[in-house]
């Protein structure tokens, strides 16, 4: 398949990052309400808030960068408390936007295999800047994630692998017990995922047919005649399409569109006027990293995790702490497996590197909302453990491993609120971030997403963060 699909291809329109940045002058910011932390992996010297004050957005708007991310982890929330967390944290964008005097955009940034709240954010985001005289004309969305193989051609959501594209819906993503689905073409996953309250002859596809031929004004034309919140899938199998497709869109939104943007990680990166950048030098790294050795939390279940981990325990030696999820479901017992696991870990810190996980085999309830209980209970507990090992013995560096995990460590176990996106540890994914305030600040918090990388990624980060 992956040859039949990549043969008939258009050549790629080459689109520096320098042209979108002189096209930014005078576009609006852009604020990322990110459902976990993994989104900030492509990016680097941007602001990342893990509160949403008008203060600390306020904060975010003086830094003078071309947008901010604010971590919201709704993907953890059920459907209610994710909308009314969104509608919170867009209502404290519009008002210290509207204090700074900054026109912004508004980019709901989830996952690049279609898990997450659609289209519960975007109808939510949507509603608010109608309340703030912001009608949306169109949705985008564009989930791809170049540097993980996540790419959308033809309208078909693919994950490339080493046997070639697979279409998203046959991935183990598809199956997730929250937000599986079993759609690949974004169309029909629109229609699948709003109930049918999107037809997918409602739904508008932005090919690489178009992107990549012709001029620059042939995507804003595209865009023209998008209005009333229509949403519109658009195509990037390379970051030259999405940067050719964010030229196109600043053309429109100059010209008095506005659009929301429901995106994977790539289309911040384009947004922003990033290009792909190489990992942090050994060099950088080792002036962010102390002495001692680090704690690694995992949360993730995916099977790419566990091999990820399996990969690590062959390499090197390290302690092992893991909380059994059963018996942190069992009120009876659950204090005290956590006592004794913090306990075990904070003295193997002296000595070496400390992996705290949660049991590998899978829990779920008898439907979604259970399954979210089940999640959150886990991840308070692994939280809560993290908090305590840190807090009795500090870490050279954390490494967060799992969206959800990365967000609660962050602001639960480490307290960050206001932090920088520094640089990713391996190419396009891994994330480091420097907290600029709170318990944590100066303490290297690596975000490691769950569903990303080789068998041998995690072994890699890792070695880098000892050797640091």
């Amino acid at each position: 398949m992956s040859s039949t699909v990549d043969a008939r291809l258009p050549p790629v329109r080459r689109v520096p990052a320098a042209r979108v940045r002189q096209a930014l002058s005078g576009a609006r910011q852009v604020a990322v309400l990110d459902d976990d932390p993994t989104g900030t992996q492509t990016v680097r010297e941007l602001p990342v808030l893990t509160r949403w004050t008008v203060d600390d957005i306020r904060w975010a708007l003086r830094q003078g960068k071309a947008g901010f991310f604010v971590l919201t982890n709704t993907r953890s929330l059920a459907p209610d408390a994710a909308a009314a967390r969104d509608r919170e944290v867009a209502e404290a964008c519009l008002t210290a936007a509207e204090q700074e005097g900054v026109r912004l955009a508004f980019a709901s940034r989830s996952d690049s295999t279609l898990r997450g709240h659609f289209p519960l954010e975007t109808d939510v985001l949507t509603d608010v800047m109608a309340q703030h005289g912001q009608a949306v004309d169109g949705v985008l969305l564009a989930p791809a994630y170049v540097d993980a193989g996540r790419v959308t051609i033809g309208g078909v959501h693919w994950l490339r692998t080493a046997e070639g594209l697979t279409p998203a819906a046959d991935s183990e993503f598809a199956r997730d017990a929250t937000f599986g689905y079993r759609s690949s073409r974004l169309a029909e996953w629109v229609e699948e995922k709003s109930g049918g309250r999107i037809a997918r002859g409602d739904v508008t596809e932005l090919t690489l047919e178009v992107i990549r031929t012709g001029t620059d004004e042939k995507v804003p034309a595209s865009l023209t005649d998008v209005r009333d919140g229509r949403v519109v899938v658009l195509d990037a199998d390379e970051d030259d399409d999405l940067r050719a497709t964010v030229l196109g869109i600043l053309a429109a939104e100059g010209s008095g569109k506005s659009f929301l943007y429901r995106v994977g990680p790539s289309f911040v990166r384009a947004r922003v006027g990033q290009d792909a950048q190489p990992p942090i030098d050994d060099e950088t790294l080792a002036g962010l990293v102390g002495p001692g050795h680090g704690l690694l939390v995992v949360g993730s279940h995916v099977g790419l995790t566990t091999r990820q981990l399996d990969h690590l325990g062959r390499q090197r030696r390290f302690t092992t702490v893991e909380l059994d999820v059963p018996t942190l479901l069992d009120d009876t017992r659950a204090e005290d497996h956590l006592r004794a696991a913090v306990a075990t870990a904070t003295a193997a810190l002296a000595e070496n590197l400390v992996v705290l996980s949660t049991s590998r085999a899978l829990v779920t309830g008898d439907d979604e909302a259970h399954s979210l209980e089940i999640a959150r209970r886990v991840s308070a507990a692994l939280t809560r453990a993290a908090g305590e090992i840190v807090a009795a013995r500090r870490p050279s560096y954390v490494v967060g491993k799992g969206g959800i995990t990365s967000s609660d460590v962050a602001t639960g176990s480490l307290g960050i609120d206001r932090a920088w996106i520094r640089g990713s540890l391996l190419p396009g994914i891994v994330s480091l971030w420097e907290p600029a305030s709170g318990p944590a600040e100066g303490l290297p918090y690596v975000v490691f997403a769950g569903n990303v990388g080789g068998e041998a990624s995690l072994t890699e980060v890792i070695e880098r963060l000892e050797r640091a």
